[in-house]
């Protein structure tokens, strides 16, 4: 019996231990396998003495009170609750001679096993504590929050809590987010909320982001990204309340000027990453004042500012010497002696993208080879003054490149290959599209190069005239590549690409081939009749 009482006591200890460090470590699926591991869990009440039970006690103790011998009045009937006790103990597993501090300790465990019993049968609210359902709550999606606060008062209460929204995405919600909905948030998460997307979100205004700047303060991520309405009112708003604001995007915003990115650059000195793609009206006064104030900016994206000149980039250079990711897209009136003052200021630079900047050359591709020794991505489709010189000098020093874009730089040749597949082994992502000068031989080059085997996924190849089935036979070697483009590659043929699937199944290759021109059918002969023979 002793050895009964004794697995009993250790049993409990240890589903107490267990039940702390769930509780303490928010971890609800841990509950299952503690039910299964311990027994006495059908759910029932533990055996005790019920009311009549204690009515039959009541009159047992009565009836030896009137025949006892004791002069001592009272005395049967405290015998009779001492015995009570020490049946209840019995029943608890303890035996009936434990002190009065190890009885107290074994209420409490009794009590967990009536907790424990009882949970299968318990509402959800009964069996965890706020706690871990906010626990729980945090880790679910906006649909999914609003539908629980749907369930109940209490999980209204619960699923609204601005701890569950810090971080928020209405980017599925664009049509139908308006500013008023944009304030209820605001108002609700206050000080929670540290990200919020209204990417696409056009119906929202500068109203709106005003009361959110004012209610949450400590927001870090915000993106505009399509927010059409908004104005520089936005953007002063945001610079006055939060101060705290490290990544912004204000891709799209046409609407906003250099006094946006003045305001911004006064009062979120903490600014990262900033995206002001396609915004025409920021010019060299708003990123001059951007980059002065904001000396950790590591992420700036000008995609489409048509308006940024060499002058701009010159300030970038001298006062961002964090910056990692640089995006020049189609901005046009950018030549070298902009970009090679960044390439010297910017040694940190992995990723730079200067695609359809016309006027610049090899000398940009020295600049990064000499300073950019980081660089891994680089994007320069339609650059078509660059030449085999410059991506020489670039790959012999730029040894971590994994994305090169290179569409439309007609000027290179398969000694570019050659010195890609000698000094690039991370390089992963390789666009050669309308470089028409690409042969076999260059292809071959790649083929074995250091990263063929274990690095290249994807090889676009379209427009490549002088590419024939030969190249597709020394891809075979690449056995990690995953897609490669051929279209209007005229001397590929459906037999090559059969033999390369043959050899890499799972590797996905697009092209086109123009339908068979169908025979023409043999011609009639004509009715040898007139005009005046039809009229009449």
């Amino acid at each position: 019996m002793c050895k009964n009482i004794l697995s009993s006591y250790v049993r409990s200890s240890k589903r107490d231990q267990w039940t702390s460090a769930v509780v303490r470590r928010g971890d609800v699926a841990a509950l299952k396998p503690m039910l299964a591991l311990f027994p006495n869990r059908s759910g029932s009440r533990p055996a005790g003495p019920g009311p009549q039970q204690g009515r039959d006690l009541g009159q047992r103790g009565l009836s030896a009170a009137g025949a006892g011998s004791s002069s001592e009045p009272g005395t049967c009937y405290r015998q009779q609750q001492q015995q009570q006790q020490q049946r209840r103990r019995r029943r608890r597993g303890f035996p009936a001679g434990r002190s009065a501090g190890m009885a107290a300790n074994g209420i409490a465990k009794h009590r967990f096993e009536m907790f424990i019993n009882g949970m299968e049968e318990a509402q959800i609210n009964r069996k965890l504590p706020k706690e871990l359902l906010l626990r729980i709550f945090s880790y679910l999606d906006v649909v999914s929050l609003c539908r629980c606060a749907q369930v109940s008062k209490f999980w209204n209460v619960l699923a609204l809590d601005g701890s569950n929204w810090q971080k928020i995405d209405l980017f599925n919600f664009q049509r139908d987010v308006e500013g008023r909905v944009v304030e209820n948030i605001s108002k609700r998460c206050g000080g929670f909320l540290r990200q919020l997307s209204l990417r696409g979100c056009q119906g929202v205004g500068d109203a709106a982001l005003r009361t959110f700047a004012q209610n949450c303060r400590n927001i870090e991520t915000l993106s505009l990204n399509g927010c059409t309405k908004i104005t520089d009112n936005t953007c002063g708003s945001l610079g006055k309340f939060c101060s705290k604001l490290r990544h912004l995007d204000l891709t799209s915003c046409t609407v906003i000027t250099n006094y946006s990115l003045k305001a911004l650059s006064e009062g979120c000195k903490n600014l990262e990453h900033l995206n002001v793609s396609w915004c025409d009206q920021v010019t060299e006064d708003g990123i001059t004042a951007m980059v002065r104030e904001c000396p950790n900016l590591k992420v700036l994206l000008l995609k489409g500012c048509l308006q940024m000149n060499d002058a701009a980039l010159r300030h970038i250079g001298r006062y961002c010497p964090e910056l990692s990711t640089l995006n020049l897209q189609n901005c046009s009136r950018v030549s070298d002696e902009g970009i090679i003052p960044v390439c010297r200021g910017c040694h940190k630079l992995q990723s730079m993208s200067v695609s359809s900047c016309t006027l610049l050359t090899d000398a940009l591709l020295t600049a990064l080879g000499n300073n950019c020794l980081r660089l891994r991505i680089l994007e320069v489709a339609g650059c078509s003054q660059l030449s085999d010189a410059g991506f020489q000098v670039l790959a012999r020093n730029c040894h971590e490149m994994e994305k090169m874009d290179l569409e439309e730089c007609i000027q290179i040749t398969d000694s570019t290959l050659l010195q890609l597949s000698l000094h690039c082994p991370r390089l992963q992502v390789l666009s050669l599209s309308h470089c028409e000068l690409i042969t076999d031989e260059g292809i071959q080059h790649l083929g074995h190069g250091a990263c063929a085997h274990d690095r290249l996924h994807v090889l676009e190849l379209d427009n490549c005239p002088l590419v024939t089935d030969s190249s597709l036979e020394h891809l075979q070697a690449c056995t990690s590549l995953q897609r490669v483009e051929l279209y209007d590659c005229q001397q590929i043929t459906r037999a090559g690409i059969k033999r390369l699937r043959a050899h890499l199944p799972d590797i996905k290759i697009h092209a086109y081939f123009a339908p068979n021109t169908p025979p023409q059918a043999n011609p009639q002969p004509r009715p040898r009749i007139c005009r005046c023979c039809l009229i009449l």
